[in-house]
């Protein structure tokens, strides 16, 4: 019933450009704080960037300049526009819908793949 679904990951170059997108459905959208996580091969998962229902933003130090979140919560969708990407960015990159009081109601998407290379 609830589905979180990325897209738009890929291969680029270093200092080329993705942008994410995360589809949220069967959920009162408007009431999560939306995130993107990142897990590396080896790595544990790590937040890049989150995004509260009414804007307010919060960005890893190396997301920082680099990358852009924003949502749309007419589609219930969130997005990372990712820039200047660099080799460590390579990682599968995860949407989590955060509710703000229950742990019992956050919900993780499967990924999308970003590989970065040259």
């Amino acid at each position: 019933q609830v589905h979180v679904v990325e897209s738009g990951g890929g291969s680029v170059q270093p200092g080329g450009s993705l942008r994410l997108t995360c589809v949220a459905s069967g959920i009162n959208f408007y009431v999560y704080t939306m995130a993107w996580y990142r897990q590396g091969v080896g790595s544990k998962r790590e937040l890049v960037a989150s995004i509260t229902k009414l804007g307010s933003i919060n960005y890893s130090d190396s997301a920082k300049g680099r990358f852009t979140i924003s949502r749309d919560n007419t589609r219930n969708e969130v997005y990372l526009q990712m820039d200047n990407l660099r080799p460590a960015d390579t990682a599968v990159y995860i949407c989590k819908a955060d509710h703000p009081v229950n742990i019992r109601n956050d919900y993780w998407g499967q990924g999308t793949q970003v590989t970065v290379s040259s």
